[in-house]
């Protein structure tokens, strides 16, 4: 069956009382089965957060660019803050986009005999000095879609006839969330040109916001990319690689992209990847029979995206592959790791 758009799901359904929360975890298994992707309604994020948010992400990327540098991530060993456009390359190319990476905000793990590599990635963020309403905007932020999305992975797991606190466990006491305020300038002239290659998310579980009005976003189904821009009121959910390795891929991990704006214009976005402890194992459900008949298999090589060992292990590979200046200032002892 052809796809015009994706799935629309009402979030506020979960509280509807028990018939309605039931349909409503039908409907978000039946999609990140099929889809791997939805739109979010209904979240209760209020609209002046929502605002505040976009608007000092957007103030942010208007900072004189010796302001954006001085919170640059080469500075951050836990690989937060600035990444100037050119410093990420998807799918073996260039992406066109400047971001800030912001993280929870906890205490620095020292290094030493004994420590897991990854607790590096545990620490501060850098918050530009000239904008200090920033922290406190993006930490509420992070705080309100962790909420969100551990109680999306709760209704998969009763979905799917798990039990519902089956990711308590790796997500419920600590976390380790991402958030990307990101800002495409526009290279697309009209030919598109690329913002981001066509990838599957690593993690888990994906919300993404961006400016009212503002495509580019498009999502691979059954060989055809389907346009998903923003709807006003919903974020785009999607499934990551590791929660399709969960399920031995009945929810699908899907490719997507991010195509350039058009030469003139511009695209603020904000991808927040929900993920769990740096020293959790990802559970693996234990999926209903009936579920599990119609499990694809991984469509991702599975040494790509290990399930069975710690989280920390796979984000630190992760960023010691796509930062290398920062892992020559802070962490040359891995570079032969």
């Amino acid at each position: 069956m052809p796809l015009e758009s994706l799935p629309v799901l009402d979030y506020s359904r979960l509280s509807a009382g028990p018939a309605e929360a039931s349909r409503f975890r039908d409907d978000l298994r039946n999609a990140m089965h099929e889809v791997g992707f939805l739109y979010l309604a209904g979240h209760g994020i209020p609209q002046d957060l929502t605002d505040a948010m976009l608007d000092v992400s957007r103030r942010f990327f208007e900072l004189p660019e010796e302001q954006k540098l001085a919170v640059e991530n080469v500075h951050s060993p836990q690989f937060r803050g600035y990444t100037r456009v050119g410093g990420e390359l998807t799918d073996g190319a260039v992406d066109w986009r400047e971001q800030i990476d912001i993280g929870v905000e906890r205490a620095a793990v020292e290094p030493g005999p004994g420590v897991a590599d990854y607790w590096r990635l545990e620490g501060p963020n850098l918050w530009p000095d000239a904008l200090p309403e920033m922290r406190d905007i993006v930490l509420e932020w992070n705080e309100r879609l962790s909420t969100i999305s551990l109680n999306l992975l709760r209704a998969l797991a009763v979905s799917l006839g798990a039990p519902e606190d089956t990711f308590d466990q790796a997500f419920a006491a600590r976390a380790f969330p991402l958030l990307k305020v990101v800002r495409y300038p526009g290279e697309s002239d009209p030919e598109p040109k690329q913002g981001v290659g066509s990838h599957r998310d690593g993690g888990v579980l994906t919300l993404l916001l961006v400016e009212p009005g503002k495509g580019g976003l498009q999502v691979e189904y059954q060989g055809q990319w389907i346009d998903a821009p923003q709807v006003p009121g919903t974020f785009v959910v999607n499934i990551g690689e590791m929660l399709e390795l969960a399920t031995n891929g009945y929810l699908k991990a899907t490719l997507h992209r991010v195509i350039s704006p058009l030469r003139g214009t511009d695209r603020v976005s904000l991808p927040f990847f929900f993920n769990p402890a740096l020293d959790a194992t990802m559970p693996q459900l234990a999926v209903s029979p009936e579920f599990q008949a119609k499990a694809r298999g991984l469509s991702v090589d599975p040494t790509n995206s290990p399930i069975l060992e710690t989280y920390g292990d796979n984000a630190l590979r992760y960023r010691l592959r796509a930062h290398p200046n920062v892992v020559a200032a802070h962490h040359a002892d891995l570079q032969n790791g």
